[in-house]
């Protein structure tokens, strides 16, 4: 049916327990998956696992940031499993739904296969649901696993 899956990871549980489902949809289809991270391009004021509490310059956060990605990147490949084509963007944007948007065009995918963190409650209202973001500014379909 799909035959490009745009993957959004952050290394969290949750994105990573989906990664079994969207490796078994991808062997079902025959299809490729392009794993996307979005990164901030703003450095923090500091970091916070500093203890003096220090600045960043920007080329240092960039370099900060492609680092974790890797890290991130490497990690799902593995969760994949062998006999997938996986191909990687990373993408520097602080609006989390437009950097996975702008990844799913980079890598002219069919369909982006996300999971959702369920938020409800006053998190949901607080910190809303970056799947439902995505959801309705896509142009192309969305899977959403829970």
């Amino acid at each position: 049916m799909f035959k490009h899956l745009l993957v959004p990871v952050d290394g969290s549980d949750v994105s990573k327990k989906s990664l079994k489902k969207v490796a078994a949809l991808a062997k079902s289809d025959k299809a490729a998956i392009t794993l996307t991270y979005v990164s901030d391009p703003t450095p923090p004021m500091v970091y916070s696992d500093s203890t003096m509490g220090y600045g960043i310059s920007q080329k240092d956060h960039q370099k900060v940031c492609a680092a974790f990605a890797a890290d991130v990147f490497k990690k799902s490949i593995t969760l994949l499993g062998a006999g997938i084509k996986v191909n990687t963007v990373h993408i520097a944007n602080s609006d989390l739904s437009q950097g996975i948007l702008d990844a799913a065009k980079k890598a002219k995918a069919d369909v982006i296969v996300m999971a959702s963190h369920k938020r409800t409650g006053i998190k949901g209202l607080l910190l809303g649901s970056e799947a439902h973001e995505v959801i309705v500014h896509a142009t192309l379909p969305v899977l959403v696993l829970g």
